[in-house]
């Protein structure tokens, strides 16, 4: 899950001017290092994909099935443990952490449906997973997205 948020929030803007972890080979592969990958261009590129159409799919701008191309080649194994079966998915080594990125969410989907969103600032391109009792955050961030939204309408009523 921790890889999933990283990955929808890896494009930030920083004084408004966006900011892409995965854009330059060293950092992306610093990147994928830290999130259990190879760092190769061909999964840089795949992360890329991946993140692109997961941020379109969660803002409600393409369907699912944009995710499709990311499994070729991927497969479900069926494993016996202690539990009892387990499907584990395998593909090509540079597929993997973005299937497992394209798993999580859908995941997160099943578990925690609505949950995952982006930051209603409008000025904001990062994504929240809403954890509350409530399921009513609306911002990446309370201490930066929330309070200038709150001082902006604040604000406005005092004008």
């Amino acid at each position: 899950m921790n890889a999933l948020l990283d990955l929808l929030n890896s494009r930030p803007l920083v004084n408004g001017e966006e900011q892409d972890a995965l854009a330059d080979p060293a950092g992306g592969r610093r990147w994928a290092r830290k999130h259990g990958g190879e760092g190769s261009l061909a999964e840089l590129a795949l992360l890329r994909e991946a993140r692109d159409a997961l941020q379109h799919i969660v803002r409600g701008e393409s369907s699912p099935a944009a995710l499709g191309p990311l499994f070729e080649g991927v497969h479900q194994i069926p494993e016996f443990t202690s539990d009892g079966l387990q499907w584990t998915a395998k593909a090509p080594p540079h597929a993997r952490l973005a299937v497992e990125v394209v798993l999580a969410w859908a995941a997160t989907e099943k578990q925690l449906p609505g949950r995952l969103r982006p930051c209603a600032n409008d000025e904001c391109q990062l994504f929240l997973l809403d954890r509350s009792r409530a399921n009513r955050a609306r911002w990446c961030s309370m201490a930066v997205c929330g309070n200038r939204e709150k001082a902006r309408r604040h604000y406005e009523r005092t004008r």
